[in-house]
């Protein structure tokens, strides 16, 4: 047990954010296939799974990015897979949603009033508990963060097998997701882009260690 703990905390200091990958290195997909299912087997708030994980791999669409995704210049030459993560918005999300049904009857395989008592306590958490329906922004942010965990799970699995990551958040989002519609990759209606996610291996480790603030500063036990 201390063993795989040490090995777990070597793997978090090992994983950092990559600004420059090595070209000649390329992840293989049976390696990224493995990081997607991790993202996939992620938590979620009810299971509804509010995300879509774009395999960017056509050029001419990379090119077409590089104008409105300032975070990636670095990036982008050298990178070898490039991950695009969607958050579902009002249209999915909301609890009478074709899609909320979908995910009770047909994927968690709740039927009667058992999935319609599952809905109702879903709506009273929406409109009572954490007011998302306020406006159509909030539940799509309530998305947002949700997709972080399965970034969160894939950045942490890719560098357990050696690969490094580097989340990127630098975009303009419309102009992002107008692109997208554009190209036929999404309905803007449905999906929003919360992030995107570069995986690669170093040219060079980081020069420096990982900096963190003391545990004492960031945990607090109540007793």
């Amino acid at each position: 047990m201390e063993r795989r703990k040490e090995e777990i905390l070597r793997t978090h200091n090992f994983r950092f954010a990559c600004k420059e990958f090595d070209s000649t290195k390329k992840v293989l997909e049976e390696d990224l296939k493995f990081i997607l299912e991790v993202g996939r087997l992620s938590p979620s708030s009810f299971g509804f799974e509010p995300w879509k994980f774009l395999v960017i791999e056509k050029e001419e669409l990379k090119e077409k990015l590089l104008p409105i995704t300032w975070g990636i210049q670095r990036q982008m030459p050298t990178l070898s897979r490039l991950v695009i993560i969607l958050a579902r918005k009002k249209k999915d999300m909301i609890y009478s949603s074709d899609y909320i049904k979908y995910m009770v009857e047909d994927i968690h395989n709740i039927h009667g009033d058992l999935a319609d008592m599952r809905i109702e306590r879903y709506r009273k958490f929406q409109e009572e508990d954490f007011k998302l329906l306020d406006m159509d922004r909030i539940i799509f942010d309530w998305a947002i963060m949700q997709t972080y965990i399965a970034l969160g799970n894939m950045v942490t699995a890719a560098a357990e097998i050696g690969i490094d990551s580097c989340p990127i958040e630098g975009f303009h989002r419309e102009k992002l997701e107008e692109l997208l519609e554009k190209e036929g990759i999404i309905d803007r209606e449905q999906f929003g882009v919360s992030c995107m996610v570069a995986f690669g291996y170093r040219k060079e480790n980081p020069k420096r260690s990982k900096t963190r603030k003391p545990i004492e500063e960031v945990v607090e036990w109540i007793r």
